[in-house]
């Protein structure tokens, strides 16, 4: 009996309907442990870079040599992407304003629409495979079930029609249901667990990224150059985020 509950004479038993959802579940959780693994190195990178990306945009000198100096300190390249989009369309408007066919268009309009752009597109590479965390934490408990329910169905239909309950017929599928039933949790919780950890990681980034883009509005406008108050920078926008 105790050979019978092993994984592999559970998987033998089974049929090609418990093999789905069996093969489901382990392609949800690959597929979630892959996301895991890579947004924690991307995050963990992200956030050792972002201070001294920004540190190193603002003690640059010329447009050219904040560019360099934040592409070599921003590994994960999400602030200087942002910083290269608004020099790019700020260097854009001068030329067509000296050009003498810019006149109409207001400065702060069109490069603060560039760098809107450009940080909801930031924005979008952070939060990247949060989309499929969710949906696996969210649906890996019903395959689960699923394959809980027809366990019990197969033990069902091998009692029918006997007139004592045989255990060798109804110990196969009651333990493939508990394993399906166990299957589902272990692949949800950990992709549940994750997806609140990186939104909550997620929002402290996009806070920072957001106060970058405000000094950038205001140093590409205004020619206001903020270097030295760069924590209350960043902390503005996370106090009315929170």
């Amino acid at each position: 009996m105790n050979e019978q509950f092993g994984l592999a004479q559970l998987w033998a038993q089974g049929d090609a309907v418990a093999h789905v959802a069996a093969l489901t579940l382990l392609a949800m959780s690959v597929a979630s442990w892959y996301v895991i693994v890579g947004k924690a190195a991307g995050l963990l990178r992200l956030r050792r870079s972002a201070s001294r990306a920004m540190q190193a945009f603002w003690a640059g000198g010329a447009r050219e040599e904040a560019l360099a100096a934040i592409g070599q300190a921003d590994r994960s390249g999400v602030f200087a992407g942002v910083a290269a989009d608004a020099v790019a369309a700020a260097c854009a408007y001068e030329e067509k304003v000296a050009g003498g066919i810019g006149g109409g268009v207001d400065a702060s309009e069109f490069v603060g629409r560039s760098l809107q752009q450009s940080t909801l597109l930031a924005q979008a590479r952070v939060e990247r495979g949060l989309t499929l965390l969710a949906s696996v934490g969210a649906t890996a408990p019903f395959v689960g079930l699923f394959g809980t329910v027809w366990g019990i169905y197969n033990a069902l239909i091998g009692l029918s029609g006997s007139t004592s309950v045989a255990l060798d017929k109804v110990a196969g599928p009651v333990g493939e249901a508990l394993v399906m039933t166990a299957a589902g949790l272990f692949v949800a919780i950990p992709a549940v667990l994750a997806y609140n950890a990186f939104t909550r990681s997620n929002r402290l980034v996009l806070a920072q990224l957001d106060g970058f883009a405000h000094s950038l509005h205001a140093h590409l406008v205004a020619g206001v150059r903020i270097a030295a108050p760069l924590r209350a920078a960043v902390a503005a926008p996370a106090a009315r985020r929170a």
